[in-house]
């Protein structure tokens, strides 16, 4: 399910698919920034006006490890991208710089 969302995400850039597969009543938090939301209309209006299609071309998902319990999924990714705009939900406020990002990622999914 996680490579659904992701791939709704990064490739489909599509907002709707992505929200199909979260539950009910989701929540986002990108903890340095404390960017997301909480409830469906809240990581909606997130997703569509900060984090899907709002990438720079470039950006790149490689996944790196990947733990699996009984409730839960642990994803360690790397994103990477040029930062050629202001990417609100992970660098707020910093103008687009021309260089190369590499960021290292956690994510835990409740199931």
């Amino acid at each position: 399910m996680f490579d659904a969302h992701v791939k709704a995400e990064f490739v489909d850039k599509d907002v709707a698919k992505t929200m199909a597969t979260m539950v009910a009543e989701p929540y986002v938090t990108h903890v340095p920034t404390m960017t997301g939301g909480t409830g469906r209309a809240q990581v909606d209006s997130f997703y569509r006006d900060y984090f899907v299609g709002h990438w720079p071309d470039d950006v790149e998902v490689k996944p790196l490890s990947r733990t699996v319990g009984e409730n839960r999924v642990v994803d360690e990714l790397i994103v990477s991208f040029t930062h050629d705009r202001e990417l609100k939900c992970y660098l707020p406020g910093v103008p687009p710089t021309g260089r190369k990002v590499v960021l290292p990622n956690v994510v835990v999914m409740g199931l």
